[in-house]
């Protein structure tokens, strides 16, 4: 598993959203930009993470940040999570997770005793020239915002 840090380049990434459209970390050249990995859309600790962020897009669009989430969920899974909770930013469906890969977030869990591979929970802040600006491993869910600005 590849750990990134920050002062690390970020890994060039490509993925489709939730409407097929393609991201890359070209596009956002020039911008500040949040990529949050989370492990399943909808499910309780997902959704009070990108609720956080998108009750507060306005203060990261203030300071010039674009937000993506990434997770393995299949287009019309993350278009759903992101109508039902109207998430105003991109949702890449990582499907083959070859994004979380290049990240270093998927490997070993541990949920009520049991040892699975899974998503862990983090957050890369990449500065305007494509570099690592800051790793948050332990997301506090409702309060994510706060550790991010």
């Amino acid at each position: 598993m590849t750990t990134l840090e920050a002062g690390n380049q970020a890994p060039n990434f490509e993925a489709k959203d939730q409407d097929g459209n393609v991201h890359k970390l070209e596009d956002y050249k020039g911008k500040k930009l949040v990529v949050f990995f989370y492990p399943k859309a909808s499910t309780p600790g997902c959704t009070a993470e990108a609720c956080n962020l998108r009750d507060n897009w306005e203060a990261f669009q203030s300071k010039g940040y674009e937000i993506l989430g990434v997770s393995a969920d299949s287009p019309k899974r993350q278009q759903n999570f992101k109508n039902k909770y109207e998430l105003p930013f991109p949702l890449l469906a990582d499907e083959d997770k070859s994004v979380i890969e290049a990240f270093g977030v998927w490997g070993p869990k541990k949920f009520m005793g049991k040892e699975y591979e899974g998503i862990h929970r983090t957050t890369f802040v990449i500065d305007e020239n494509g570099v690592i600006e800051d790793v948050i491993k332990k997301v506090k869910t409702k309060a994510h915002t706060e550790q991010i600005l």
